[in-house]
């Protein structure tokens, strides 16, 4: 599978958070575990970033864990396992999140898209339309 790496500068690493949360985002996110809410956060950055880098893709869901488990430790995201939907195709995505203030605040992200998912093993990892 060949992956597309999107790179700024000499690192994979972004410096600060895409988009601000307005008060009805941060009050949901808030009511969800720490995990949870860690894993939502991270997800809404993988769909800022992919949206603003503008490969043709604009992403409407990601699902963090649909070809692995995900990896974290309380402020720390890693998705190896990911995908996203844009235009009603499924696409693999990984990416590495580190947020603060309770994951909040995304502090460096970073990701890889790669190809698409094949619309025939959708049902065997529970994507949709």
């Amino acid at each position: 599978m060949r992956l597309l790496i999107l790179a700024v500068g000499s690192g994979l690493v972004f410096a600060s958070s895409a988009f601000a949360l307005d008060a009805a985002t941060t009050r949901q996110l808030k009511a969800l575990s720490p995990s949870e809410r860690l894993e939502q956060r991270c997800d809404m950055e993988a769909m800022n970033r992919i949206n603003k880098d503008r490969h043709g893709i604009e992403p409407d869901k990601v699902i963090a864990y649909t070809f692995g488990k995900t990896m974290g430790d309380g402020a720390h995201l890693r998705a190896p396992g990911a995908v996203v939907r844009s235009k009603g195709q499924w696409y693999r995505l990984k990416y590495d999140c580190v947020t603060s203030n309770g994951s909040l605040d995304v502090k460096s992200f970073n990701y890889q898209l790669g190809d698409v998912v094949p619309k025939e093993s959708w049902k065997k990892y529970y994507l949709y339309e």
